[in-house]
């Protein structure tokens, strides 16, 4: 396969996977300095013959058709191209190479498709496109204007960085989705919550990788004219911004479909006394069905989000409804049974919004919980079943719906929740066997999820797993998460180096080998539950340790080597989460060494022949160079690494929220440190030591 051109075939349904091995050697050949033997491409492209690379040093990007998007099109380019160091000339320049986005029904592009043997399936109606590069000449060809914005983004790949010259491949491309719909689903009601800008840039890199569709999450973070008691001031979405966002995102082949939850995940805003009768318990987390003001209250929700983002859809949730049948609804659900007052509430609410003529999405927890109330449910809706796990087959979360008719998307996860870090071969597998399920089984779109349950994630971190679930949705067949593990420093980073990929691989391994929730990072080495968190993750913490730490050292030498990498507030939040792994680590051994430490000097205490050691000992707990010193310290540098990343993206709304934690840790360390400094001044002046339960440190571990 490696010559000096090169033929790579990526016929309808053919396993993405055949790829990876082809694609390593690509990124191999290129961070040796050997010229690669094949263009990095996420979303991996249908059909694709890749040619050569040639110098290109200017450019002319023309939209003969004059058509609004398709000029829009051209000016993404022309941006693009000028950050890399290409001059966009204008009309009378000379430039290396010309540009032109073409209208399939245009006499341009009928000729080039002619001469190049190609042409337009069916399929590629809608978003599909041809690309056609030759030597000082680039055309791109779709139906629509999506076709030909996804062409351009395409292109943005194929020109790469060589030894700071850009060179542009050369071939031909034929491409178009498996799935209607690839979206995010993005958490915006349980702490984070972004700066509009940072939203804007999400919209970008999303349309970047040919993501359709953003799925913004709210409880109580999207402010309604007409009712905005539950929205935090500063950290909820406005009315001119959910509109300027939705008409950014619509330049960008983007729908915007927020998710108001209109059944449960509720609490924030039936905290309210306001509230009360519509609730299923007092401040409760579900809104109760058959209430008064309960049908009102949805509709009054509904009717704002579609003036304010027009889509043909609307999202109600109706996710984990654990508290339904406990309350105000217990009578019903006793006599009926759960299944049959759920399905019937949606129903409800699905005749309520029906003036609004969208179509309704929600969560498909009832295939699962009780597959027989499914059929109940009117047929226009869209089911969205999710699993966020392993399973050797997911086609019995789709069937349910697909039995009845129902249309469904699906949707996988990021698995970023409660950890400091995602589980990125976790959301590989996870995103590559849904999809994949999903395509087969006829459902229309995917959409990949991340959650902030914890109060502490940065979407900064989720890029890896979600633009996978974009590529998985675009690609025919199951996709193959190696394959784009080594594009994704080039593809999203513009690392050529292969320092970014081999970080990720070593933090993939690290979080794998070692416990990175958040639980375990705040937890108490000290406490019972410390205690015995040590003893089980002891035997992983070196090796662990030492991937995150290797992370580090390539991050930083990427960002001190190369001053035109993309994304650095991502490649900071990536350092910043495999210091958090690295400390993890570290506090449960300078724990246990605080406690083998102290075993050893109260051992001796009465030994003047060994008094210098004890002495030394005893500042080893604490000192200027003490562990509790460096565990303060530790917690004390991670704090101000966050509140960076942080405030990269998010509003500061919640931060104070985990940054007490931080504080408490500090002062937890500290305090510490000073009893343990008393303690050793009192030893110097009488020698004489408490024992380690007086003086609160926990005996030394149990070896096995």
């Amino acid at each position: 396969m490696i010559a000096s051109t090169l033929r790579c075939f990526l016929p309808s349904g053919l396993d993405l996977g055949i790829t990876a091995s082809l694609l390593g050697l690509a990124l191999t050949t290129a961070a040796s300095g050997q010229t690669p033997s094949h263009p990095v491409l996420t979303p991996q492209p249908r059909e694709i013959h890749a040619e050569e690379r040639l110098p290109v040093h200017s450019a002319l990007v023309t939209a003969p058709g004059g058509d609004a998007e398709d000029n829009f099109a051209a000016h993404d380019l022309e941006k693009i191209l000028t950050e890399r160091g290409v001059l966009v000339t204008p009309a009378t320049g000379g430039p290396d190479l010309t540009v032109a986005l073409l209208r399939s029904d245009s006499t341009a592009a009928r000729k080039m498709l002619s001469q190049s043997k190609l042409a337009f399936d069916p399929a590629m109606h809608d978003e599909g496109y041809v690309l056609v590069s030759t030597p000082g000449h680039v055309e791109i060809i779709g139906e629509t204007a999506a076709g030909v914005f996804y062409g351009v983004q395409t292109l943005k790949q194929l020109v790469e960085s060589d030894g700071g010259s850009n060179k542009v491949w050369t071939g031909t491309i034929r491409d178009w989705p498996a799935m209607k719909y690839r979206g995010v689903h993005d958490d915006l009601a349980r702490g984070p919550m972004p700066t509009l800008a940072f939203q804007k840039h999400q919209l970008e890199v999303f349309a970047a990788h040919k993501i359709n569709l953003y799925s913004p999450y709210f409880e109580h973070t999207l402010q309604y004219a007409s009712d905005p008691l539950a929205a935090p001031p500063g950290a909820s979405l406005t009315r001119a911004e959910s509109q300027e966002l939705a008409a950014f995102a619509r330049s960008l082949h983007i729908t915007i479909v927020p998710e108001q939850e209109a059944f449960g995940h509720l609490h924030h805003v039936l905290k309210y006394e306001k509230y009360a009768d519509i609730a299923e318990s007092p401040h409760g987390h579900v809104i109760a069905p058959g209430q008064a003001g309960t049908l009102p209250q949805i509709k009054n929700w509904f009717t704002q989000i579609a003036e304010d983002f027009p889509s043909p859809f609307l999202h109600i949730g109706a996710d984990e409804t654990f508290e339904l049948g406990t309350g105000r609804t217990k009578p019903d659900v006793d006599k009926r049974g759960l299944g049959p007052v759920y399905a019937d509430f949606l129903t409800s609410i699905h005749k309520t919004l029906s003036p609004l003529n969208r179509r309704l999405l929600f969560w498909g927890d009832l295939g699962s919980s009780d597959p027989a109330s499914v059929a109940r449910l009117p047929k226009d809706m869209i089911a969205i079943p999710w699993i966020y796990w392993h399973q050797d087959n997911y086609d019995a979360n789709i069937t349910p719906f697909k039995k009845v008719g129902i249309e469904t998307w699906v949707a996988p996860g990021d698995a970023n929740w409660r950890v400091v870090y995602p589980l990125g071969n976790t959301a590989l597998d996870n995103i590559s066997g849904f999809v994949e399920s999903g395509q087969r089984l006829g459902s229309t779109g995917e959409l990949t999820t991340v959650w902030n349950d914890d109060g502490e994630g940065l979407f900064n971190l989720d890029w890896f797993g979600v633009l996978f679930g974009g590529a998985a949705g675009w690609q025919p067949g199951k996709s193959d998460g190696a394959a784009y593990q080594v594009t994704f420093g080039t593809t999203f980073y513009g690392d050529t180096t292969g320092r970014i990929d081999e970080a990720q691989r070593n933090l993939m391994a690290a979080v794998d080998g070692l416990d990175v929730s958040d639980d375990t990072f705040w937890l108490d080495p000290w406490s019972e539950a410390g205690r015995k968190k040590a003893a089980k993750i002891r035997g992983t913490i070196p090796k662990a340790r030492l991937q995150a730490e290797r992370a580090i050292e390539l991050i930083e030498t990427v960002l001190a080597t190369d001053p035109h990498i993309r994304e650095r507030d991502a490649l900071l939040a990536m350092e910043m989460a495999a210091r958090r792994i690295d400390f993890i680590g570290m506090k449960f051994q300078l724990s246990e060494e605080i406690s083998i430490a102290y075993a050893r000097a109260y051992a001796q205490k009465d030994d003047k022949a060994h008094e210098t050691e004890t002495r030394e000992l005893l500042y080893s707990i604490s000192s200027m160079n003490g562990r509790c010193e460096d565990l303060r310290d530790g917690y004390s540098m991670i704090k101000n690494l966050y509140r960076a990343s942080w405030l990269a993206e998010n509003r500061p709304y919640w931060l104070d929220n985990v940054l007490v934690r931080y504080d408490l840790q500090i002062e937890n360390w500290q305090r510490r440190g000073d009893q343990i400094s008393t303690l050793i001044d009192r030893w110097q002046q009488d020698k004489v030591l408490p024992t380690a339960e007086e003086a609160g440190i926990p005996p030394p571990p149990t070896q096995p």
